[in-house]
């Protein structure tokens, strides 16, 4: 039997997140307010479980609530699917925000992402671009049966305070 269980991923990753952070944060964006027994923690908790379950909706994650499950580890025994909507519509966007770039610095420290980092080549651009033809200029692309595909590899690198790029294209004959 497999001994990653959905449980034990739930509680694993609620305790990464920085219990003192996360209290600062409540308390600086004032989300202890009267919120009829739906506290930030709670909240967070039913996100997660949302996320990980790939719940589809408010309404759906306010009937996941009635698994006894999902009961003790939230400690709600029921939340109407408006309490989440007026939730979520008051907890600023920075608040998400701090505690993600803190996981993402303890993955960093776990990882010495720094370390690793300056032993190896980094990535700096990823991009994918598709790009229509102007049907004025290149009337040929609207009754064509052949095609002809373009790609463009280019590669960014630094040499001391210079940006130097290389690549490469290819062109394809679409039929």
């Amino acid at each position: 039997m497999n001994k990653f269980t959905r449980k034990t991923s739930f509680e694993q990753w609620f305790s990464l997140i920085n219990s003192s952070l996360f209290t600062e944060l409540v308390e600086s964006h004032q989300l202890t307010r009267y919120t009829k027994k739906l506290y930030m923690a709670s909240f967070v908790k039913l996100l997660l479980y949302a996320g990980l379950h790939e719940t589809e909706s408010l309404r759906a994650l306010s009937d996941a609530v009635f698994s006894e499950e999902l009961q003790r580890a939230t400690g709600l025994q029921s939340i109407s699917f408006s309490q989440l909507g007026r939730r979520i519509n008051v907890i600023p966007t920075v608040f998400f925000q701090t505690i993600f770039l803190d996981l993402v610095e303890q993955i960093h420290q776990k990882t010495h992402f720094q370390t690793r980092r300056k032993m190896t080549r980094p990535l700096k651009i990823i991009d994918s671009s598709t790009l229509p033809l102007n049907l004025t200029n290149h009337k040929w692309a609207e009754f064509r049966k052949n095609k002809v595909r373009c790609q463009v590899t280019l590669a960014p690198g630094f040499h001391g305070k210079r940006v130097l790029i290389s690549g490469q294209s290819s062109f394809d004959e679409r039929h």
